[in-house]
């Protein structure tokens, strides 16, 4: 290039270098403040939901989410300022949003599920819960997923939005659980010392709570048994080992006592035919 095309080139953009000069250094600077701006606001909300003692895994997502939208407002008109198209820019990221979406509904409606776990806590890790039809202790709750492990230590994932399609019982949130057993009797047998040993097995045992007082009481009039209902209180902890061992202490003391416990019994009459 000679001098001349040199000096014609200048002279043709140099009117307008100051002006895009200008708009390259404002775009810049708000593209500056904005990322700074997002980065701050994104760390207050972290702090803010930390002191909270919100799960780690929303906090965590929640502040990306705000740094990412913040951002993202600042930038378009950042690049409206340097002088590029912006509606094109809006319209492409508008059409992949709705394809990655149409794409994921699963997976959204599992972390939509994931958010509304961690969120509300219907359950908390350690919790023994029945979800999904699946019954574990809680070993962890992610945005996608939530894991079991069962009592023979299975490990069970489940997608979170199965999770919260139906209800979830929660047998360890509340600090007192009722042991419900049925105890059928025969007809033969003395009712009343059979309510006396389920009383005094009961009063023997020292994890029962006295306070709610537990409930001994006839419930039917069976078939081919009187059923009685024994009902007691016990810390969530002992229940199972409380309720194994009152159905063993019944079965035991039944038998010294005379009380008997019938087999289901059925009469068949058969009709002899000339």
């Amino acid at each position: 290039m000679d001098a001349k095309a040199l000096e014609e080139l200048i002279a043709q953009y140099a009117p307008n270098a100051t002006a895009i000069g200008i708009q390259a250094a404002t775009a810049l600077t708000l593209l500056l403040v904005g990322y700074w701006g997002a980065k701050f606001i994104s760390g207050l909300t972290r702090k803010s939901m930390a002191k909270r003692s919100i799960d780690a895994t929303l906090t965590n997502f929640i502040s990306k989410l705000v740094f990412c939208i913040i951002f993202a407002l600042v930038a378009i008109p950042a690049l409206a300022e340097a002088g590029i198209q912006t509606a094109s820019v809006i319209a492409a990221l508008g059409a992949a949003g709705l394809a990655v979406g149409l794409a994921l509904q699963g997976s959204l409606a599992n972390f939509a599920a994931g958010v509304l776990l961690i969120a509300f806590r219907p359950c908390r890790v350690g919790d023994w819960i029945d979800a999904g039809d699946c019954s574990g202790t809680v070993e962890s709750i992610s945005l996608f997923s939530t894991i079991l492990l069962t009592g023979d230590y299975k490990r069970i994932v489940i997608p979170n939005a199965r999770v919260m399609s139906g209800p979830i019982t929660n047998y360890s949130v509340m600090p007192r659980r009722r042991i419900d057993l049925v105890v059928g009797i025969s007809y033969d047998a003395d009712m009343r010392t059979a309510i006396k040993i389920l009383e005094k097995l009961i009063q023997a045992d020292e994890r029962i709570l006295k306070d709610p007082a537990s409930t001994v009481a006839v419930s039917e009039l069976g078939d081919s048994s009187v059923n009685l209902i024994c009902r007691p209180w016990v810390a969530t902890a002992d229940y199972w080992p409380t309720r194994w061992k009152m159905i063993e202490d019944i079965k035991t003391e039944f038998d010294a006592a005379g009380v008997g416990i019938p087999y289901p019994q059925m009469d068949v009459h058969v009709h002899k035919q000339d």
